[in-house]
């Protein structure tokens, strides 16, 4: 995490959201490296994922742009705002979480590829991780 915000919160929290929206978006392109021979409905939730988490990823940097030029004067409806984003961004790292551990439990050419596996657990610990980070800001910041 880049400390270098003081109190500034709300881009505190929003460059966390930012690095770990493009890190799972990455995470996608992993998994379907990882494992050429996946089947073909993972490989399209797969893309989906990417796309969402691109998505999001836009929004969080918007919100960043916004931020910055709001010459530390941040409005209540932009703090709200922002608040209503990270729970998103928050929502939707737990729903790919469950979307990993699926692929575990479900994906024949996943459980059987023991490098994939740890790949796959490695990710939704970072996952996991991000909501942490999060969660710990925002009750920090009382938001």
């Amino acid at each position: 995490m880049q400390y270098y915000y003081g109190n500034q919160m709300p881009l505190r929290v929003l460059d966390e959201a930012e690095f770990w929206k493009h890190q799972e978006e990455e995470h996608t392109v992993v998994i379907r490296e990882l494992v050429p021979n996946l089947e073909q409905q993972y490989v399209q939730d797969l893309k989906e994922w990417e796309k969402e988490f691109a998505k999001t990823h836009q929004r969080v940097v918007r919100y960043i742009e916004t931020v910055n030029r709001s010459n530390g004067q941040v409005s209540q409806k932009l703090y709200q705002d922002i608040l209503q984003l990270v729970s998103y961004c928050l929502e939707q790292s737990d729903q790919f979480i469950n979307f990993c551990r699926k692929l575990m439990e479900e994906s024949e050419p996943i459980s059987s590829n023991p490098t994939a596996k740890v790949v796959l657990n490695h990710i939704i610990v970072e996952s996991e991780y991000f909501i942490g980070v999060a969660q710990t800001i925002l009750y920090q910041s009382k938001i």
